[in-house]
This record gives structure tokens, C-alpha cells and sequence, in this order.
């Protein structure tokens, strides 16, 4: 098993970051490869599936196994290739820690990854 920890501050409180990271609506804004996401339900739980397009059309379907609001959020690919779990923690009350973390990701770069947490980071706090 493979496993990358990422982890980058942000200046906003816990509940917006928390909020951002979970609404499909925002990932293509800090991912450039997915055109698009969306979820069957809302609010979000454990059981919830996401379902993401990437620019060449190819879809990726993700399951909620771990949802704690404002704590954690954890999706598992749906052929089990590999899961994403992102951990909140309160630094003071308007910033907030972010843990990604990636397990059995297959061949990412964690150059790549870390971009993708720069781009979360500057999109949130435009926001």
C-alpha cells in the first residue's frame, strides 16, 4: 500500500473550507483535469457517491466512507484503485490545516498533488 500526506494551511475558518472541499461544484475550480463533478444526494453522507468527468470524457465514480463535518472527509474509488482523505483541523478562527491524503494512488506525483492543494489553497482564499 501506497500512501501520500500532503498538507497545506489556508486562511479561512474550518467550515468554509469544509464546505468548499465537499460541494462537486467547486473541484473543477482547483482540479484542471475534471470538467465536472456532482453527487446522487445532498447533503452529503457516508454512502454518497460522487461521480467526476475528466477532460477526455472518462467518468470516476467515488464513494463517501468517512464523513465527519468540519473533521474528515473520505471518498473511495469504486473499483477500490485507490481512496482520498481529507482532514480538517482549527488553527485559530480563520485559518485551517488540510491533510490529503492519497492511499494505493497508483503513479501520481507528489508534485502534482501538490499543486492541486496550491490551487485549492488560492481559489479559497479569493473567495
Amino acid at each position: 500500500m501506497k500512501v501520500m500526506k500532503l498538507t497545506i494551511q489556508i486562511n479561512r475558518p474550518i467550515a468554509e473550507v469544509f464546505a468548499f472541499a465537499i460541494d462537486p461544484q467547486n473541484t473543477p475550480k482547483w482540479i484542471e483535469s475534471i470538467v465536472v463533478e456532482e453527487t446522487n444526494e445532498w447533503p452529503v453522507t457516508v454512502g454518497s457517491i460522487y461521480r467526476n468527468q475528466n477532460k477526455m470524457g472518462e467518468w470516476s465514480e467515488f464513494v463517501v466512507t468517512v464523513f465527519e463535518e468540519n473533521k474528515t472527509f473520505v471518498h473511495t474509488k469504486k473499483d477500490d484503485t485507490f481512496q482520498v482523505r481529507y482532514t480538517f483541523t482549527s488553527i485559530d478562527p480563520n485559518q485551517t490545516e488540510l491533510v490529503y491524503e492519497l492511499v494505493d494512488y497508483g503513479e501520481l506525483e507528489e508534485s502534482y498533488i501538490q499543486k492541486l492543494l496550491d490551487n485549492f489553497k488560492r481559489v479559497m482564499e479569493q473567495q
